[in-house]
């Protein structure tokens, strides 16, 4: 039995806003389940004496420090924005949409 429905793809879908056909929604439906089943499996495998883990060796930072550096004065800068608007990049609305 399939542990993602046809709406569930197609409500995601839209939530990414990806326009998808109804034969791709079968396909992803199909894909997405071998997905949760491959995750499951994990999850059944792992120990509870294994510590979780994000890396399988140690890391570490290798970010430089901030540093102030001169940059572009911002009306240089909004000057090639498409459309700007109370010294900020204006931009088109995405939240609080139906969809």
């Amino acid at each position: 039995m399939s542990k993602i429905s046809r709406d569930e793809v197609a409500h995601l879908a839209g939530l990414a806003r990806l326009a998808v056909t109804e034969a791709e929604l079968d396909t992803f439906a199909g894909q997405l389940d071998v997905i949760l089943e491959s995750v499951a499996r994990v999850g059944e495998v792992a120990a509870d004496d294994i510590p979780p883990t994000s890396h399988a060796v140690p890391v570490t930072n290798v970010f430089r420090p901030d540093e102030v550096r001169p940059s572009l004065p911002r009306d240089q800068v909004l000057a090639g924005a498409p459309a700007a608007e109370q010294e900020r990049f204006r931009v088109p609305r995405i939240l609080n949409q139906e969809g």
